[in-house]
């Protein structure tokens, strides 16, 4: 008999709410899915009540959660923006009876663990399948840096770490990110290494770049920094994401030091969409 549940994942700009349902099989059939900005509702459950009054008001009594942040404590607090969770409420609150919260980047590795390699895009590196067994790092540029890694036995087991990468202190490798991160330090107690190599931080190495080149800088949202660079119609948008991608690959490479992995892999949106800029950015 088929279950279905409700299917939320929750980050700092977004909260995405589907209805799932899982055959008999194990399959997983995903609906069409909701986007809700966290800005516009004050807490999870305000978003919760939007999303089932687009269903009529009635959700199933079973919900699957990835969220943006640690979770296994009794308050979970979201690393990009200002809602709280609290697990053993959800049932109260919120009505469903069973519930299962994990990291959003170990729903990402999971997702790695159970996809095809057609599914898998090459952009560096040796040119060939990912290993089927050792340890992958997983990242992925968001509104913050998302990290996690994969272990795989080769005999079909594996064993998803989530971590809170993001966060490690950034080192800077040139004088262009020396310029990057004193602009950073001005501002902040500590650089981690999501303020260089997230969404909205190309912000900061676009102002950085048009200062290093005696340039105006403009006020400028990270949405249109990004679109700018992708028509081409703004040179330094460009520049500062190719600057943006080699940060990324440093991160990366760092990552997959520290985790003794064989291979990386880039999820999310973001990193998608930059592709191409990625293998050839440097």
């Amino acid at each position: 008999m088929s279950t279905q549940i409700v299917a939320v994942d929750i980050g700092g700009t977004h909260a995405r709410f589907a209805l799932a349902t899982i055959g008999d099989d194990g399959r997983i059939a995903l609906g069409e899915p909701a986007t809700l900005h966290t800005k516009d509702h004050g807490s999870f459950q305000l978003a919760w009540e939007a999303f089932r009054a687009m269903n009529g008001g009635t959700l199933p009594d079973a919900v699957a959660m990835s969220v943006a942040g640690p979770v296994g404590n009794e308050v979970i607090k979201f690393t990009n923006n200002p809602w709280i969770l609290r697990p053993a409420k959800i049932e109260e609150m919120l009505g469903p009876t069973r519930q299962t919260i994990i990291n959003d980047f170990a729903a990402v590795a999971h997702a790695v663990a159970c996809a095809d390699e057609s599914d898998f895009l090459h952009l560096t590196g040796p040119d060939g399948a990912l290993p089927a067994a050792g340890t992958l790092s997983i990242l992925g540029p968001g509104t913050g840096l998302g990290v996690a890694h994969l272990y795989r036995d080769g005999k079909g087991s594996y064993h998803v770490q989530a971590t809170e990468g993001g966060h490690t202190d950034y080192a800077a490798l040139d004088q262009i990110e020396d310029a990057i991160l004193a602009r950073l330090r001005r501002r902040l107690t500590r650089v981690s290494v999501e303020r260089v190599v997230s969404g909205p931080a190309i912000i900061d190495i676009y102002a950085t770049l048009a200062a290093m080149e005696h340039k105006a800088i403009h006020e400028l949202s990270d949405v249109e920094i990004w679109t700018a660079a992708a028509s081409g119609e703004d040179s330094l948008a460009v520049a500062a994401v190719d600057r943006f991608c080699l940060a990324l690959g440093a991160a990366a490479g760092d990552y997959a030091l520290a985790q003794g992995a064989s291979g990386v892999v880039i999820a999310g949106g973001l990193g998608y969409r930059i592709r191409e800029t990625i293998k050839t950015s440097g």
